[in-house]
């Protein structure tokens, strides 16, 4: 896998909030991918995911995107596993969206829009309302967590079909692991 493979964003986890999770691969591994190293990383994410601020994103809020990635997840390993969330992920959510104020005002263009957003702060805050909705509404039955000890990547499973996440190094991996444990037992068994 080449570096630009494994600093490729991902936009396959079904919300822009699981999204932002992906921005860092391998989480759990001794060797994590950081995708959102720069404030011009930061600038590219957000603008792919229609959420381009008016004023460019700079250090501070490369931090506080890390600290939004890092508090909820947390939170959506632990609603995904149907266990009690960390009460220091819930207070650190809850503050952060009581800090923003981001009306919503839509525009009539070739489609419906919503206003950009003003700030990355602002931009974060839509992405942390959305996250909460999803965490807290109906839709968080659809969670599912990926099996890769050093991935476990929290995507939207809505058929519950699917086993991993949609990285496909995570299924590869997990595919092969499964067929070497079928030869296994198959070759104990004879």
């Amino acid at each position: 896998m080449t570096d630009e493979d494994r600093l490729a964003f991902r936009f396959d986890c079904g919300a822009t909030w699981l999204n932002l999770l992906a921005t860092r691969g391998r989480h759990f591994s001794a060797h994590p991918v950081e995708r959102l190293a720069t404030p011009g990383r930061l600038a590219e994410w957000l603008g792919r995911s229609e959420l381009q601020p008016a004023r460019p994103p700079g250090a501070a809020d490369l931090a506080q995107a890390h600290a939004l990635r890092e508090t909820l997840r947390p939170l959506a390993l632990a609603v995904a596993e149907q266990q009690p969330p960390p009460a220091g992920a819930v207070a650190e959510l809850t503050r952060f969206l009581g800090e923003s104020a981001d009306p919503v005002r839509l525009v009539a263009a070739e489609r419906l829009l919503r206003e950009p957003p003003a700030t990355a702060g602002a931009a974060l805050a839509r992405i942390a309302r959305q996250a909460a909705d999803h965490l807290t509404g109906p839709e968080r039955h659809t969670l599912a967590v990926c099996p890769e000890s050093d991935c476990r990547g929290v995507f939207a499973n809505p058929t519950g079909r699917r086993r991993w996440c949609p990285s496909p190094s995570c299924a590869t991996r997990g595919r092969v692991r499964a067929h070497r444990e079928r030869r296994r037992t198959a070759g104990e068994g004879a």
